[in-house]
C-alpha cells in the first residue's frame, strides 16, 4: 500500500531531480562562460569603481565564487563517488532518493545539519570546535593561486606552488589538533598517524614539484601553465617538448599523485581513518556539521591535488590542440574531474596499506626517485 507520504514523495522528487540537474548544466555552461563573464565584470568594475578599489573588489568575488563552488562541488562528488563505488561493485548506488539518486547528497546534508553536536566532556573544547575549521580553512585558501584559465586566478602570486605547500601544512595542524582534543585513544592514534604521514609525504611531493619548476624557471603556477602552450605534445607529461625529460616526468607525475593521495588521506593512505582499527579515527567524536566539514575539506582536497596535477603536468587550462577550441574553464575542468574519478577508482580498487609499508614506500622508494627525478630533470634543463 502507497502511503500519502509516499504519494507526495512520488510527485515531489522528479520536480526537485529535474531542478538539480538542470542546475549541474547551468554550472557547466558557467564554467565554460567564465571568461566571458570575468571580462565583463572587470569592465563593469573599472567604470564604476575608484581605483583603489578595483583590486581588493575583484579578489573579492573571485574568492566569494571559489567558495560557493567548493561548498557545492562535495555534494556531486559524494553522490558521483557512491556510484563509482557500486559499479565497481556491480551493484547501483543510490537510486530511491531523485532520478538515479541525485537529491541523496541534499537528505544526508539535511540530517546532517540537525544531528547533535556532541563536544566529549573531558576534551579541550576550544580546539575541537576549532580543528575542522582549521581543516577547511587550509584547503580553500590554497584555491587563490589555482588559475582556472588565462588570468583567471584570485591572486597570481609569484610564489604560487611555494604558497599551496604551505597551506597544505594546516591539514596536519587541524587532523592532529581534533585527535588530540578528541579525548579518545582511537582519536588520537588517527591523529597522529595523520601527522606522520602528511610530515613524510610533503618530502617527495616538494622534490617532483621542484621537478617541473626546474623546467619553468619559475614558482607561478600561471608561468606553468603557459610553459606548456602549443597542443598535447608540449604539456609536462610528454616532456614539454623535449623527449629526454619525457621519461622523467611521466615518473615525476606518478610519484606526484601518489603522494596527493597520501596528502588528502585517500585510500590506499587513509590509515588516519581506518575503521576496521581506529573506529574512524581521527573524527571518531564528531558529529552533525563539523563531521560534515571533514568531508567538505576531504573533497576540496581531492580537487585542489587534482587540479594541482592538471597544472603542473597536463597543461592547464590549454586545449590538446594548439588552438585554445575548448573554453579555457572548461577544459581544465575536465582533465581535473578525470583525476578526481581515478582517485574514487584507486579508493574501490585498492586494499589499505599497513603503517609500516606506508613509512617504507615514502622513505625507501619514493624519496629516492623523487631525488633522482631532480637531478636529472634539472641536467638536462641545462641551458646549452
Amino acid at each position: 500500500m502507497i502511503t500519502p507520504a509516499r504519494r507526495m514523495e512520488m510527485k515531489i522528487l522528479p520536480v526537485i531531480s529535474a531542478a538539480v540537474i538542470l542546475g549541474m548544466a547551468g554550472i557547466i555552461g558557467g564554467i565554460a562562460a567564465i571568461p566571458l563573464i570575468a571580462g565583463l565584470l572587470s569592465r563593469l568594475i573599472e567604470a564604476n569603481l575608484p581605483e583603489a578599489l578595483q583590486p581588493a573588489v575583484a579578489r573579492g568575488i573571485g574568492v566569494a565564487v571559489i567558495v560557493g563552488f567548493l561548498t557545492q562541488f562535495p555534494i556531486f562528488a559524494i553522490w558521483f563517488e557512491r556510484k563509482v563505488a557500486a559499479h565497481t561493485q556491480d551493484r547501483l548506488g543510490p537510486m530511491r532518493v531523485g532520478w538515479h539518486g541525485v537529491l541523496q547528497s541534499f537528505a544526508d546534508g539535511i540530517k546532517l545539519l540537525f544531528k547533535e553536536d556532541i563536544v566529549p566532556k573531558q576534551g579541550d573544547g576550544v580546539l575541537f570546535r576549532l580543528a575542522p575549521y582549521l581543516v577547511v580553512a587550509g584547503t580553500f585558501a590554497a584555491f587563490a593561486v589555482i588559475p582556472w584559465g588565462d588570468g583567471l586566478v584570485v591572486s597570481d602570486l609569484n610564489i604560487g606552488v611555494l604558497y599551496i605547500i604551505a597551506m597544505g601544512s594546516f591539514a596536519a595542524i587541524g587532523i592532529l589538533m581534533a585527535g588530540w582534543a578528541s579525548n579518545n585513544k582511537y582519536s588520537l592514534f588517527g591523529g597522529m598517524r595523520s601527522a606522520a604521514q602528511l610530515v613524510s609525504y610533503e618530502i617527495p611531493t616538494v622534490l617532483t614539484l621542484l621537478v617541473v619548476i626546474v623546467q619553468v624557471g619559475s614558482l607561478n603556477l600561471q608561468d606553468i601553465v603557459l610553459a606548456q602552450q602549443g597542443g598535447l605534445f608540449h604539456w609536462f607529461i610528454f616532456g614539454g617538448g623535449d623527449l629526454r625529460l619525457f621519461p622523467i616526468n611521466v615518473i615525476a607525475f606518478v610519484v606526484f599523485f601518489i603522494c596527493g593521495l597520501a596528502e588528502t588521506n585517500r585510500t590506499p593512505f587513509d590509515l588516519p581513518e581506518a575503521e576496521s582499527e581506529l573506529v574512524a579515527g581521527f573524527h571518531t567524536e564528531y558529529s552533525g556539521m563539523r563531521f560534515a566539514f571533514f568531508f567538505l575539506a576531504e573533497y576540496g582536497a581531492m580537487f585542489l591535488v587534482s587540479g594541482l596535477t592538471v597544472v603542473l603536468f597536463f597543461g592547464g587550462w590549454q586545449g590538446v590542440l594548439s588552438s585554445q577550441i575548448v573554453p579555457g574553464p572548461l577544459s581544465f575542468m575536465a582533465k581535473t574531474m578525470f583525476l578526481v574519478f581515478v582517485q574514487m577508482w584507486l579508493r574501490w580498487t585498492l586494499p589499505r596499506l599497513r603503517v609500516d609499508q606506508l613509512m617504507a614506500l615514502c622513505w625507501k622508494y619514493l624519496i629516492p626517485i623523487a631525488f633522482v627525478l631532480l637531478i636529472f630533470a634539472a641536467f638536462f634543463s641545462l641551458p646549452s
